[in-house]
């Protein structure tokens, strides 16, 4: 084999090699870039049995976690079908708070989701706070969930300076969602015009 050969065969499998590289790398990023998302959906054990079981049976209520500062709510879609992570984000203006089965807890990142809402509600505009559950259980302990859940954005907004007067706590016509339970266990929050 003669040295040119040899150094052809060199460039083709340093170019191969950098190929494999760069894919790799890619795919590290991207899923890097999905945890920080949280759009994994995530089914845990407790998540499928909390799924079968319905969202009231997954466990008591608990209160809200509203003080504590996090990272700032990007805008993102409702989460996954399978998803039982409690999580927040805004669309269009309106911040949707989404909760774990069976749970009433604010995610992380709530209070800064909520800035704008707590800026109008400071300047006298009204808040609009809506609970929505899941089909699953038992439909009076989810009607419940939901309003424990609404209560918990309440009070976070209200710790943050929004005076009771300007949060009105409204019932949804239609309390459950589409279908994705995941999504339907959300509480809504509207700047009223």
């Amino acid at each position: 084999m003669s040295s040119q050969d040899e150094q052809q065969e060199y460039r083709v499998a340093a170019v191969v090699l950098i190929a494999v590289v760069l894919m790799a790398v890619g795919l590290a990023v991207g899923v890097a870039i999905q945890k920080v998302r949280g759009s994994g959906a995530k089914a845990a054990p407790a998540a499928v049995a909390a799924a079968t079981a319905g969202d009231a049976s997954a466990g008591a209520a608990s209160g809200a976690a509203a003080g504590a500062p996090a990272a700032a709510a990007p805008e993102a879609a409702a989460p996954a079908a399978g998803s039982d992570d409690a999580s927040v984000v805004v669309e269009n203006g309106v911040v949707k708070f989404y909760f774990a089965s069976g749970r009433s807890d604010l995610a992380p990142g709530a209070v800064e989701a909520l800035a704008d809402a707590i800026a109008a509600g400071k300047a006298g505009q009204k808040l609009v706070i809506s609970g929505f559950h899941d089909s699953t259980g038992d439909p009076a302990k989810n009607a419940e969930l939901a309003k424990q859940r609404a209560l918990a954005v309440r009070d976070a907004l209200k710790t943050a300076g929004v005076a009771d007067s300007g949060i009105e706590l409204k019932k949804p016509e239609t309390a459950t969602g589409s279908g994705n339970n995941a999504e339907a266990r959300r509480v809504e929050v509207v700047i009223a015009q």
